[in-house]
């Protein structure tokens, strides 16, 4: 089995598609985002995450296009930033994104920050709607909402949001986002799954990993995809990039990955939601 048969997919509540894992390209800059985006397209991966904000786009679209892959067999996702919050900046956003990315249409686009201090990601919703039913968009989604702003937007909302991309590592489970994504219909993605190398030197990855004979990395990065959670794991290592994607031949039992989880501190790598404008 190729690398990319053996990465299954999720379906949506919209009954599109998307590889059950993906990669950041968060902090990867220009110089080798052709090199990095070949490597991992080779180990497998075909779901690749961006925005507006990562300064990016582009160079992203570029390395993909030189692949040669078929745009049908990937899955791309970028981001509204917040300074492009309301109804027709949003249009003009995404549209922007599209051009940079090289491309006729999104896989997935995501309000990133709910910024609840401006007020706006409401219309901002009701755009990505509007690009949505247009076609311009295969899934919309949003990405670090808490609670209390799905059930804001569920309020006004014609189109339940397909995906909700928050921080999330064995440090931060947030179970109670995940309990309220399942009974709501919304995928979870983990941005910093492998809480941005906090995890090194924790005994109970390390016993894990020793048992299993798979890196640190490896073992989280299952219980993501046992959690029914889609890691969006990031490195420029080409060895890493493999082994990241490797993580489909084996399994945790019921007690490891409880004892992962175990290990919630509620400590974030990142801001609070609350905290960004």
């Amino acid at each position: 089995m190729s690398a990319v048969e053996s990465v299954p997919a999720v379906t949506l509540n919209n009954a599109v598609r998307m590889p059950a894992i993906g990669f950041g390209v968060f902090r990867i800059p220009d110089d080798i985002m052709d090199a990095t985006v070949q490597e991992a397209l080779a180990a497998g991966y075909r779901a690749f995450d961006t925005a507006p904000m990562y300064g990016n786009e582009e160079p992203l679209g570029r390395a993909l296009a030189d692949s040669g892959i078929d745009r049908a067999d990937l899955f791309v996702t970028t981001k509204v930033s917040n300074e492009d919050q309301g109804y027709q900046s949003t249009l003009g956003a995404v549209e922007a994104s599209i051009g940079r990315l090289g491309m006729d249409h999104l896989d997935l686009c995501l309000i990133h920050w709910p910024a609840p201090g401006r007020g706006t990601y409401l219309e901002t919703w009701r755009a990505l709607e509007q690009l949505h039913s247009a076609g311009r968009i295969r899934a919309i989604g949003v990405s670090n909402f808490q609670a209390d702003h799905l059930h804001r937007l569920l309020e006004v909302a014609d189109v339940v949001p397909a995906v909700n991309q928050i921080e999330l590592h064995p440090l931060l489970t947030q179970q109670s986002m995940l309990n309220l994504h399942h009974d709501l219909g919304i995928h979870t993605q983990a941005w910093a799954p492998l809480a941005r190398g906090r995890l090194q030197d924790e005994p109970v990855l390390v016993a894990l990993a020793q048992r299993h004979g798979v890196s640190i990395a490896q073992i989280v990065l299952r219980w993501h995809l046992q959690r029914g959670t889609t890691p969006l794991p990031k490195s420029s290592s080409p060895e890493r990039i493999h082994s990241n994607i490797d993580v489909f031949g084996f399994e945790l039992d019921t007690a490891e990955m409880g004892q992962i989880t175990a290990m919630n501190r509620d400590e974030r790598t990142g801001p609070h939601p609350d905290d960004v404008h």
